[in-house]
């Protein structure tokens, strides 16, 4: 059984007639994600960010989706979008994939928000697997269920809170959540649907008899949109009730359409998690479950691999040597390309590629001539990039053409990370002009769903590497043998 869904994926059959607007018109893009909630306003007519704010989201992997909420109105109201006014055409938010939002019949959380990140549903995962055969989930949705995929926390809800489960009415995603917030209904978008582990993104229909199977009951779902199509107007108590809200976006479909990329691209994200995806045309099947075959925000794919362990990995090096991450990055600039033959394997939170949960981080080469705060932050850095080489190198066996790599995201920042990703990944890395990327990317949705165009702003380019020597397959192959020496992968 499927339930077909208005989804539009003729990109621009259901687009918005164009509008005349006004030269100054602003369209707001928002970034919820794990640590954050973004909001920039960019000029319509030439992407200029005008203005930006943000506000703290609390740590961990679970949260009251209500304190989402309330980081929006903080960052709304700070970046100063209520006294814009009717300048603002168009809003649009993206945000971090996965998480559970289950509510009741009045829209309140009968349970905090399990993020992404959260791994306690790392057994249903495997029973999940298990009971249908991984080509039997590739046939259904696409993906090979892990910890982090919606339908596996509800199947945990269901084991663990049969009494919460059953007050369940309504579940959603993070974005689908702060939808409801800015129009006062749910909706989501193929992106972010597509990683529920409950929706085809090829047949663009969700699988209600997988909820039946692994939840026990279907609750109601958000309305699926067209990347161009509205999920309505802007509530008034936003301010600014002129403006469409377009139909969102889960957070990495929201960095492509930022960087505006190109076949043979590819993006690398490095923020709380590692995430390393380019855009196709046709989707992309791994029944291996390394490889997720997400929806894109235009009518086509996002094949991505996504790591659990990122920027962090580099804060935690940090706070080991008691050094602020300015020093860190000091300290591994200084250390030998190979971090003097010290391997760390960066699983410090268990580990979705390789599908690793309840792994943990493991330094392996240590003599007391390489033990040196050097090493160690350099051995940090080499790990992210690493784990992040392993994803790229799952990508080209997909036959994905990969002609350069675009680094972003807050680990980005790093220059001993810059200067070493393209040796490690031995493949010329750019690095675009530091921006809100998956916010612009919601703004540049926000437009299109406003205007009935979607806008090329283009994008500048801050740096540019090339490999550089032959330390970089040394460091790969000493990962890559930890790696099967401590895990068997």
């Amino acid at each position: 059984m499927s339930t077909a869904l208005n989804t539009g994926v003729d990109v621009g059959a259901d687009a918005a007639p164009s509008t005349p607007l006004n030269p100054s018109s602003l369209v707001v893009g928002i970034d919820s994600s794990t640590q954050s909630c973004k909001v920039v306003a960019i000029d319509l007519a030439t992407g200029a960010q005008v203005a930006a704010a943000s506000a703290a989201h609390p740590d961990g992997t679970s949260i009251d989706p209500r304190l989402w909420s309330t980081a929006l109105e903080e960052a709304w109201d700070a970046a100063g979008i209520p006294a814009l006014g009717e300048r603002v055409v168009g809003v649009a938010v993206a945000a971090q994939q996965h998480g559970m939002v289950a509510v009741d019949e009045a829209n309140e959380p009968v349970h905090e928000a399990l993020l992404w990140n959260d791994v306690r549903s790392a057994e249903e995962a495997r029973c999940m697997v298990t009971e249908l055969g991984a080509e039997a989930w590739i046939d259904a949705v696409n993906v090979l269920p892990v910890a982090s995929f919606t339908l596996t926390k509800l199947a945990w809800l269901a084991r663990h809170e049969p009494e919460i489960a059953a007050r369940v009415a309504t579940v959603g995603l993070p974005h689908d959540w702060l939808n409801l917030q800015l129009t006062g209904e749910w909706s989501t978008d193929r992106s972010d649907a597509s990683g529920a582990a409950y929706f085809d993104p090829i047949t663009n229909q969700y699988r209600p008899e997988l909820l039946e199977q692994f939840f026990g009951a279907v609750p109601t779902l958000p309305r699926v949109l067209a990347p161009n199509e509205s999920a309505g107007q802007l509530d008034s108590r936003w301010g600014t009730s002129a403006a469409v809200v377009g139909a969102g976006m889960g957070d990495n479909a929201g960095a492509a359409l930022g960087l505006e990329i190109a076949p043979g691209e590819i993006v690398v994200s490095i923020g709380t998690s590692g995430t390393v995806f380019a855009v196709s045309d046709a989707p992309v099947h791994d029944t291996s479950g390394q490889l997720a075959g997400f929806a894109d925000a235009t009518g086509r794919h996002l094949p991505l691999l996504a790591t659990i362990n990122a920027a962090r990995v580099m804060a935690a090096g940090a706070a080991m040597l008691n050094v602020d991450l300015a020093e860190f990055d000091r300290l591994a600039l200084a250390a030998a390309p190979d971090a003097g033959g010290l391997t760390l394997l960066p699983y410090l939170d268990g580990e979705r590629t390789p599908n690793l949960p309840d792994a943990t981080g493991t330094l392996v080469g240590m003599t007391r001539a390489n033990m040196t705060p050097e090493n160690l932050a350099r051995a940090s850095v080499l790990a992210v990039l690493n784990s992040l080489a392993d994803a790229l190198a799952a990508l080209t066996t997909f036959s994905v053409p990969v002609q350069r790599v675009l680094l972003i995201g807050g680990g980005s920042k790093s220059r001993a990370l810059r200067e070493a990703a393209a040796t490690v990944f031995g493949v010329p890395v750019e690095v675009p002009e530091q921006r809100e990327y998956v916010a612009l990317g919601a703004a540049r949705q926000a437009a299109w769903a406003a205007t009935g165009e979607l806008p090329v702003w283009g994008r500048r380019i801050e740096e540019s590497f090339t490999p550089d020597g032959g330390w970089g397959t040394t460091v790969r192959e000493r990962y890559v043998a930890a790696r099967k020496a401590v895990y068997g992968v």
